[in-house]
């Protein structure tokens, strides 16, 4: 494996999620060689860059449209030297552009068992509301690879959970968020080891 790989997180909201995977991998520091460089965010307000500032990780903000239309993310991961890039709750699509240079190196997680209540417009709490009102018997979550294609890509891991007559959306919400934090470094770490492991 190389001597440190670099993580870029993408989020849009509080960023529990992104928090979770830079401790974990602060704790490991040393260990397995995977440091989370900076963390970004379509949204100024976004909880996650105050997160990321206080853990002392590299915070920045862009529009949807200097995504899609500028250089402005590729330049901030070029200058981190970013190797692979976690979706954790970000809710724009990442350009065909940086999905190219970012080939099977992209993962996000999703808060439902796809294909199941994926796609565009699908996220959040919209996700655990769309359980409830099919009557699902389990949700869940999917961790998996980013194609060009919402929600679509190769899947990594997907681990379930009861839902219950008596479950809110905030309610399942919570069982989701359990398996999201315990399960989402974790996978993190094994697929860039093996395949950083692979590459040598």
């Amino acid at each position: 494996m190389n001597d440190c790989v670099n993580i870029a997180i993408f989020a849009s909201g509080s960023g529990t999620n992104a928090q979770n995977i830079i401790e974990y991998f602060n704790k490991r520091n040393g260990e397995k060689h995977i440091e989370v460089k900076a963390v970004l965010s379509n949204k100024a307000e976004a909880y996650v860059l105050k997160r990321a500032q206080n853990l002392g990780v590299s915070s920045y903000r862009f529009t949807p449209r200097e995504l899609r239309e500028s250089e402005l993310v590729d330049n901030l991961l070029h200058k981190h030297s970013i190797d692979y890039i976690i979706l954790a709750g970000f809710l724009v699509k990442i350009p065909d552009r940086i999905v190219d240079n970012f080939e099977n190196k992209i993962i996000n997680i999703h808060p439902s068992l796809l294909p199941k209540f994926g796609g565009k417009g699908m996220y959040g709490e919209k996700v655990h509301e769309a359980v409830l009102e099919s009557g699902e018997k389990e949700s869940g979550i999917t961790i998996h690879l980013v194609d060009k294609e919402y929600d679509n890509g190769r899947r990594l891991l997907q681990v379930k959970c009861d839902v219950s007559p008596n479950d809110t959306p905030q309610s399942l919400a919570e069982k989701v968020h359990k398996l999201e934090w315990h399960h989402f470094p974790r996978i993190i770490e094994s697929y860039i080891t093996e395949k950083e492991s692979l590459s040598l």
